[in-house]
């Protein structure tokens, strides 16, 4: 990392932005962190005045990450996910910057009977999906030099609204539960993820990369591994991906299975991500000491 001497994060009030933020304190580095209301990257001016004092390093972590709203605004979800990716690879290119984009499990169908790898066959079912693949798309249209795109899925983390989160305050609430238990994928603690993305970049990474914490389970099992970590003995209904659309049919669809695969990112760094079961203890520790 010691060869970024300026670094810019995007999309800083989000959960990976702050875990990013974090680690890199930790590490002695003091990013550049801009929220929307700072630098919103739909804006082609706003951005370009990002680079009058060119970054060494750019970490997108800024998306339109609201999946069900994402149906009713596509186009706005594709200035922000997808064309604003292609401005920011440009400028990167032009001013010979590393960017670092984070992307989606999305970006995939679902059908696949295997973790998807990096390199697979790319299908999104819905406009988030779509206008993130069209990120990835401009990526690689407009790729500067050094470039690393990371796709992750079902994050969380200590800031911000995310699934342990929601699941805990209905529990306490004494609000009845109702959970899908037919979708399978890798939940990501958010300071696992800023963790993983800054080995790459220590280790020279560049290309396309999966990272999330190892291990898989349903969204329900999650639910109720967050309730039993938190002490809190609420049941939990399961309900289908039919049963959750007929309640919600403005929703958009979700894929049966993201898992995604990570052993590239395990042989580059020299280590694996550790369990989602193990991380989902540090985040109630951390969120704990937050006084949440």
């Amino acid at each position: 990392m010691t060869i970024f001497d300026k670094i810019l994060i995007t999309g800083g009030g989000g959960m990976l932005a702050h875990a990013l933020a974090d680690e890199l304190t930790r590490r002695g580095i003091s990013p550049t962190v801009l929220s929307r209301s700072q630098c919103d990257i739909a804006d082609r001016a706003a951005v370009d005045r990002l680079f009058e004092s060119p970054p060494t390093l750019f970490l997108n972590c800024a998306a339109h990450t609201k999946v069900d709203q994402c149906e009713a605004e596509p186009e706005l979800a594709d200035a922000i996910n997808g064309h604003a990716v292609g401005q920011i690879a440009a400028l990167c290119r032009k001013h010979n910057t590393c960017l670092v984009h984070v992307s989606t499990d999305f970006v995939f169908d679902g059908e696949l009977k295997r973790p998807y790898r990096p390199d697979d066959a790319t299908h999104a079912i819905q406009a988030y999906g779509q206008s993130k693949l069209l990120g990835e798309i401009e990526l690689r249209k407009n790729a500067p030099r050094d470039w690393l795109l990371v796709r992750t899925a079902w994050v969380y983390g200590r800031h911000g609204v995310n699934f342990p989160r929601t699941m805990v305050n209905a529990a306490r609430a004494g609000k009845p539960l109702s959970v899908v238990a037919d979708q399978v994928g890798s939940p990501t603690y958010t300071a696992d993820l800023a963790g993983g993305i800054l080995a790459l970049l220590d280790a020279g990474a560049r290309g396309i990369y999966h990272i999330t914490n190892s291990d898989q389970t349903t969204w329900l099992e999650f639910a109720r591994s967050t309730l039993e970590e938190f002490g809190l003995k609420t049941e939990i209904a399961p309900l289908t991906s039919a049963q959750w659309k007929a309640m919600k049919p403005n929703s958009a669809l979700r894929p049966y299975y993201t898992v995604l695969d990570i052993e590239k990112f395990a042989q580059t760094v020299g280590r694996p991500m550790r369990p989602w079961r193990e991380a989902l203890k540090d985040f109630r520790k951390a969120v704990e000491r937050d006084g949440f």
